[in-house]
């Protein structure tokens, strides 16, 4: 998998959620929301990979995981997110919603229709969106 099919699965995951949330499908839109998040941060990751070079496993390490917040110390991104944060106060509030994903959402039947939503909006927000953030460094 490259920095591309990385950014595409982003795309997917979050159009797909969209459409799981628009046909009553909560759990599904929840999880996959957070998947868009997954993969967009990984594409960052993927960018700082040098064709051909040998993966250094410490990084590996870091990014071979699903917890938002430890892609983002992973990626190296800590500094640049807090400063975001700090500019931008629904950019802060949306990351603070997107943090709190977990892919044990999988096993949860119960997710709700406004659980759903507040991630998919914070995901996608055209101004100050998790991803639109994300796709300026991808």
């Amino acid at each position: 998998m490259n920095r591309a099919d990385l950014q595409a699965l982003a795309e997917m995951r979050i159009a797909d959620a969209k459409a799981l949330l628009d046909t009553g499908r909560f759990a599904g839109a929840y999880y996959l929301a957070g998947y868009a998040l997954e993969c967009a941060i990984k594409a960052f990751v993927a960018k700082q990979t040098n064709q051909f070079d040998f993966p250094d496993k410490t990084l590996v390490e870091k990014v071979y995981k699903h917890d938002p917040e430890a892609l983002i110390r992973g990626a190296g991104l800590e500094q640049t997110l807090t400063d975001e944060m700090d500019k931008d106060g629904q950019f802060a509030v949306n990351w603070a919603e997107a943090k709190t994903w977990s892919e044990k959402s999988r096993y949860s039947p119960t997710v709700d229709k406004q659980k759903a939503q507040d991630l998919i909006a914070a995901l996608s927000d055209g101004s100050h969106g998790v991803l639109q953030w994300l796709k300026r460094f991808w």
